[in-house]
């Protein structure tokens, strides 16, 4: 009895998950496409932090102190 209730509760999951799989193997390129702004802005948003950091820290770079890494 207890190998039905689980050879029934996979063949639910097996009917219920093929569908959400083809879903996303549809759209998952779509989201990669709309996640490509997103990633561009990151990477802009990262250099200019590490630009102002630079920027910030060149007067004691001028006057010889050693960095931490």
């Amino acid at each position: 009895m207890r190998f039905l209730c689980v050879l029934l509760l996979w063949a639910i999951v097996l009917v219920l998950c093929w569908p959400v799989a083809l879903v996303l193997l549809v759209l998952w390129p779509l989201l990669w496409l709309l996640s490509i702004p997103f990633r561009i802005v990151g990477a802009l948003m990262d250099a200019i932090v590490a630009f102002i950091r630079a920027l910030l820290m060149l007067p004691a770079r001028l006057l010889g102190a050693r960095t931490a890494s």
